[in-house]
C-alpha cells in the first residue's frame, strides 16, 4: 500500500522547493511522484510540425522523490507521517501518525 497516492495534498520537506504545497498529479514509478507547482524546470523543445509542436523554452513539472515530500495534515497545518491501520473488517486504511485520524480520500 502506497503511503502517498494520487490526489493527496503534500508539502515539500527538502530541496529547493522546501515549504511548497501541492497535489500529487501522478506516480511515475515506485519512488517518484509528480506534484503540481513543485520542481518546475525549463526545457528546450525542438519544433515538430508533424505533431504541431512549436519550438522554444517551456516550463515543465518534473518528478520528485517521495522521501522529499510528506503528507499535509490540515488539522495541524503541518507535514505529517503516514501509518497504516487494519480495521475490524480487515481493510487497511491510512492514518496520520500524530493523531491517529484517518486520511480522507480526495
Amino acid at each position: 500500500m502506497n503511503k502517498i497516492r494520487k490526489g493527496d495534498e503534500v508539502i515539500v520537506i527538502a530541496g529547493r522547493d522546501k515549504g511548497k504545497r501541492g497535489r500529487v498529479l501522478r506516480r511515475v514509478d515506485e519512488q517518484r511522484v509528480v506534484v503540481e507547482g513543485v520542481n518546475i524546470v525549463k526545457k528546450h523543445v525542438r519544433p515538430n510540425p508533424l505533431k504541431g509542436v512549436a519550438g522554444g523554452i517551456i516550463e515543465k513539472t518534473m518528478p520528485i522523490h517521495q522521501s522529499n515530500i510528506a503528507i499535509y495534515n490540515p488539522a495541524t497545518g503541518k507535514a505529517d507521517r503516514v501509518g497504516i491501520k487494519i480495521l475490524a473488517d480487515g481493510t487497511k486504511v491510512r492514518v496520520y501518525k500524530s493523531s491517529g485520524e484517518e486520511i480522507k480520500v480526495a
